[in-house]
């Protein structure tokens, strides 16, 4: 989860052409790819309560972050950079875990994965809006057309437009919330640096995520099976801190535009892990789901690398 956005970036001159970029951004995307089945495990058998995954995962990172920050010295964010690290925070750091964390105890990976695959498409519009860019009217179609794909495929399991399941809604809330917070720190990881940011984001939310995990804790003490841990253990470890810094060396390296792409095929991965680790069944509506979603999430993006930005 969410500053994994293939629609935040912003034009920079890559360090290299070496196509090493491109093998690390592969590498992020991997380990993203497996955070939404590996929540699923987490939360599935009820050992562990949604909270204490969603926040006690962001604690795990912030004490690697926190390392990573003293022993590299990295200087001190500065006045509205605070302010600014707070929205990030807010977006993937306790939005998106915790919202996913709370959708994924009664949603399947598979069906999951499509409604967060909108997330490439909407984080290029939060963007778009943030930099106040004008691109062209098939912009704006695209994601359109694939937020309509996300909430009619979501729909055919409440029976219809009005029957948005919970965990539907919880999951485009996690989108919105993920879409702001890559937004924000694509900019502003110009000014701090790519690992920096989220690092900074993470140990900046740590006093409030281990404040929810501990009255998670305590309300619902943590009982989960050797797998659910070792669940639990990779979303923290690598989900939210290792997977962002081959992520960010990728697009260090470069081409920018060409790297970030690649994340679009993080969807169809989690629906392959889905099935093969939990045993989902890939069913039609999943595939055409998917699909639509992907294929408009990728043509608004590429929208909008063609006209100057990201």
């Amino acid at each position: 989860m969410k500053d994994n956005s293939s629609a935040t970036l912003l034009v920079a001159p890559p360090l290299s052409a070496a196509p090493t970029g491109l093998s690390w951004g592969l590498l992020g995307v991997v380990a993203f790819s497996f955070t939404v089945p590996f929540t699923r495990v987490a939360v599935a058998g009820g050992g562990m309560a949604p909270l204490f995954v969603g926040s006690g995962r962001a604690v795990v990172a912030a004490l690697l972050a926190a390392a990573a920050l003293v022993v590299t010295r990295q200087r001190l964010p500065r006045g509205v950079q605070w302010a600014r690290l707070a929205v990030v925070a807010g977006g993937v750091v306790v939005g998106f875990p915790v919202l996913t964390s709370f959708a994924l105890t009664t949603a399947s990976a598979g069906h999951s994965a499509v409604v967060i695959a909108l997330l490439p498409a909407a984080t290029a519009v939060i963007a778009v809006l943030r930099g106040h860019e004008r691109p062209p009217v098939r912009f704006w179609a695209m994601a359109a057309v694939g937020a309509a794909a996300a909430v009619g495929f979501a729909s055919l399991r409440g029976g219809g437009p009005g029957g948005l399941h919970w965990s539907d809604l919880l999951l485009i809330g996690a989108v919105l919330a993920a879409g702001i917070g890559y937004a924000e720190g694509g900019l502003l990881a110009r000014e701090l640096g790519a690992w920096q940011t989220i690092s900074w984001a993470l140990v900046l939310s740590a006093p409030l995520m281990a404040g929810l995990a501990a009255v998670s804790a305590a309300q619902h003490p943590p009982t989960g099976t050797p797998a659910e841990w070792a669940a639990f253990a990779y979303l923290g470890v690598v989900s939210m801190f290792l997977g962002f810094f081959a992520w960010y060396r990728g697009l260090a390296i470069g081409p920018m535009a060409q790297v970030s792409q690649i994340q679009l095929v993080q969807p169809v991965m989690t629906i392959g892990w889905a099935a093969l680790l939990l045993g989902e069944r890939i069913t039609w509506s999943t595939a055409l789901g998917g699909l639509t979603v992907i294929a408009s999430a990728s043509l608004a993006v590429r929208t909008r690398l063609a006209r100057g930005g990201a």
